[in-house]
């Protein structure tokens, strides 16, 4: 039974926005809760000169965005919790969408003068996709916001889903003077402090002390609009929270550390224990006594004075012990882990066992590939990790001859991540990289100088899409790839890949072989 309640005390979710949203601002805070930091950094600061924890690459630093998604571990009360902070900018996306397929519950992160914005319309998608358990943290209250039953329809209209705030705005802006938490029926006064947390007060609602603690008329405008909430608002229902169906919404200021932790609190209650894992075979229940867990993310130089791979394994099911065989389903051979460990952004920490819901480093050596599958013995696979067809395309060349080792393993060890695609040119033998966004390929080339000392240059290349072909009648590929001579690519696992340099030209394509299959993402 001790392994239950190890599970049980799991929590295992992912902080998504859109940029800016003030995301990493918020994982700070939680870390401050769970004593992981004793002064929580900024993003963009220049007072404070501590960057963000989550944030440990130089080019975030630099930028003051997430680039790649950062794990972090700590407990608070009797739970262990397992945080994902993921980068927000749309030119990542695809490392969040990988992340959503590892977290049992996500926490969004909205901006109280924006409201809801494109990335996360995306990001509610995928999660609707699963239904995955959402909370809303609507942020900086203490700036100009709209007025939050303007807010919440919003959230109902865009992402399509049932609110039901737990805590209600007094104000915002200059005259924000707190919360009222109608989760706990407590009030929270506002003191604006970056590093300290903020004072509770417990009030009857019903009674003078609301008017001598925030002013008469803030006291009968806030008794109003809880009468409101409780007659347009259902009670929350925990259960339909659960199934994807209702969304609890908090209000606060991540960076002035005010409403963190009444989320934190409630989200520690009610969000879920490890869920089961839906893999090709079977379904995997998290309290199965074998270990089973896939590789979500692959992160080259976590620590620059090893140039060493970490790949983050997400444990589906059983425990984890540092040491014992454990079966690498695609390669068919056993490995043993040693240094097994976990993480706080950068640092990391070696550790004997996990359980279920913990997601714990690998050391790789290039053994491992993103959706490999682990496991005592049982041939499992878990699907659903997809690469997407690249949008933008360029050539990369060599800009400095004498290192032309250190590009090539910098290029494989920054493909084996996913944080893009590698294609071969089969007609010149020229190597495209392909991404989503341009900000990828201003990574790329920072990280291959900076970690590699490698130089790389970019050549413009005009294509429209990468579509992965196969089909039934070897005939009517090799005349295929014969006409396409110049526009056939193979990735780095020899598949074939046809570069379409338009719209049209794709169109017609699929119209004149209709016995070939064009597929978009790399799953199939």
């Amino acid at each position: 039974m001790a392994s239950n309640n190890e599970i049980e005390r799991r929590r295992t979710f992912a902080i998504i926005a859109h940029p800016d949203a003030g995301k990493t601002s918020l994982t700070e805070k939680l870390l401050l809760f769970g004593g992981q930091i004793q002064v929580a950094g900024a993003v963009k600061s220049n007072k404070i000169k501590k960057t963000a924890t989550s944030d440990w690459m130089d080019i975030e630093k630099q930028r003051g965005i997430s680039v790649t998604t950062s794990v972090m571990e700590f407990d608070y009360h009797d739970y262990k919790i397992n945080i994902l902070d993921t980068p927000g900018h749309q030119d990542f996306a695809e490392d969040t969408y990988r992340t959503l397929t590892a977290v049992d519950s996500v926490i969004i992160v909205v901006d109280g003068a924006k409201g809801v914005e494109t990335q996360t319309r995306k990001l509610m998608e995928v999660c609707r996709m699963r239904n995955t358990p959402v909370i809303i943290f609507i942020n900086k209250m203490d700036r100009e916001a709209k007025d939050p039953f303007d807010l919440l329809d919003e959230l109902e209209e865009e992402l399509s889903i049932h609110v039901r705030p737990l805590t209600w705005p007094i104000e915002s802006g200059a005259r924000f003077k707190g919360v009222y938490n109608i989760y706990e029926h407590n009030l929270n006064l506002y003191q604006p402090s970056k590093q300290v947390v903020t004072e509770k007060v417990e009030v009857d609602i019903n009674t003078e002390e609301l008017d001598n603690q925030i002013g008469s008329s803030l006291a009968d405008k806030l008794r109003g609009e809880l009468e409101l909430i409780d007659g347009v608002y259902p009670e929350f229902q925990v259960g339909e929270y659960l199934k994807g169906e209702l969304a609890p919404v908090f209000f606060g200021s991540a960076l002035n550390n005010f409403g963190v932790q009444e989320l934190l609190d409630c989200f520690v209650e009610i969000a879920p224990s490890p869920r089961p894992v839906k893999a090709e075979e079977r379904e995997v229940e998290p309290d199965e006594p074998k270990f089973t867990g896939f590789i979500f993310k692959i992160t080259a130089n976590i620590d620059p004075n090893h140039r060493s791979c970490i790949a983050f394994c997400k444990i589906c099911s059983g425990k984890f012990t540092r040491n014992t065989p454990y079966l690498h389903v695609r390669h068919g051979k056993t490995m043993r882990f040693s240094s097994p460990t976990q993480f706080m952004a950068q640092r990391k920490t070696t550790i004997d066992e996990a359980w279920a819901g913990d997601i714990i480093g690998l050391p790789d050596n290039g053994t491992f590939k993103i959706g490999d599958t682990l496991t005592e013995g049982e041939m499992l696979h878990f699907r659903g990790l997809p690469s997407f067809s690249p949008e933008m395309f360029k050539y990369i060349e060599n800009a400095d001859p004498m290192k032309q080792k250190q590009l090539a393993k910098g290029i494989d060890q920054l493909m084996d991540e996913g944080v893009a695609q590698l294609f071969v040119n089969q007609f010149n033998g020229r190597k495209i990289i392909g991404t989503v966004g341009q900000l990828q390929f201003e990574v790329i080339q920072y990280r291959l100088e900076n970690e590699y000392s490698a130089k790389c240059r970019w050549e413009p290349l005009s294509l429209y899409k990468a579509c992965w072909i196969e089909s039934d009648d070897p005939a009517e590929l090799e005349s295929f790839k014969k006409r396409k001579y110049q526009y056939m690519a193979k990735d780095r696992e020899g598949r074939d890949v046809f570069l379409a340099d338009s719209g049209y030209v794709l169109q017609m394509a699929q119209m004149d072989f209709k016995n070939i299959k064009f597929h978009f993402t790399s799953e199939f």
